[in-house]
């Protein structure tokens, strides 16, 4: 029963869709209004039927008052790390300390070729990914006044100003599935934000998870640094021996026994349906944390 120690959040993965762009805010204003934590969007910079997403991070942080936001996940072959952390840090103080960074290392790349980004092999990606991290923690760092270089195969930094520095410490969370891109989240990450349909089976979870834990003890860190965050998606019906397909209450046990057997600690509901993301902050999230107090105050 692993308990990597992080409160229970929930939020929403919405799709940025440019066809009703009041519709998205909309959506954002809604995750807050039902209690949830967190609002997150795609991030497809190729995309022509999406709003640019950073774009639509900070007009809808300027939209809401409580709620966080992240890129669910930013892609960062479009992005450079550099400017990245300073428009997130700067996001950061705008909003009240309510960003946090969640980080691809790229996928779709014949479209990010076809604007203008170059084009890695997967294991390159990581390797790249894993240089931006430490260029994007350096920018953060505003109290070192040290000469910031990082003269990576990918990335260079070359005595650039460090700072701003975040209105909180910003979560980089990784999207990651194959074992060179897990052993990245457990040396670097704060994070780990995988979507439940992508795991061929939930034994995939405990497998991702051993991969992660033994990457941040090689690196010196404590597993629990890393927060276990899930995109989850299903229907709201009659009860039913699927997962996440059911009534509310079904599907707060089906992410209890998530929490309480796989150690994960943030949900987010994909789609882009109001009714579903009132149901699963007013109903799945306040039952999924009674049930999770529950059994843990009974073991």
């Amino acid at each position: 029963m692993p308990d990597y120690g992080h409160d229970l959040l929930f939020g929403s993965f919405i799709t940025p869709a440019n066809a009703a762009p009041k519709e998205v805010v909309s959506l954002a204003q809604e995750s807050e209004a039902a209690g949830l934590d967190l609002v997150t969007f795609q991030d497809h910079p190729y995309q022509s039927a999406f709003l640019d997403t950073w774009t639509l991070l900070s007009y809808v942080a300027a939209r809401t008052e409580r709620i966080h936001l992240s890129g669910n996940v930013v892609n960062l072959p479009l992005r450079p790390p550099a400017v990245l952390a300073r428009a997130a840090a700067s996001l950061d103080l705008l909003s009240g300390g309510r960003f946090e960074l969640g980080l691809g290392a790229g996928g779709f790349w014949d479209a990010i070729e076809a604007m203008g980004g170059r084009r890695l092999t997967p294991g390159q990606a990581v390797d790249a990914l894993s240089e931006a991290i430490d260029i994007i923690r350096g920018v953060w760092d505003a109290g070192n006044k040290s000469i910031f270089r990082v003269d990576g195969a990918y990335y260079r930094v070359e005595g650039a100003k460090r700072g701003p520095a975040p209105a909180h410490d910003i979560g980089i969370w990784l999207g990651a599935y194959k074992p060179k891109m897990l052993r990245l989240v457990g040396a670097k990450a704060d994070g780990w934000l995988p979507s439940l349909p992508y795991m061929q089976s939930l034994d995939q979870l405990a497998e991702a998870n051993a991969v992660i834990d033994e990457a941040a003890t090689g690196a010196g860190r404590d597993p629990a640094a890393v927060r276990r965050l899930l995109n989850v998606g299903g229907r709201f019906g009659p009860r039913s021996d699927r997962l996440l397909s059911g009534p509310p209450e079904q599907w707060a046990e089906q992410l209890a026994a998530l929490t309480l057997e796989y150690g994960f600690s943030g949900y987010v509901v994909m789609g882009d349906d109001p009714a579903t993301i009132r149901t699963f902050g007013q109903e799945v999230a306040p039952a999924v944390r009674e049930l999770v107090a529950a059994e843990r105050a009974a073991s």
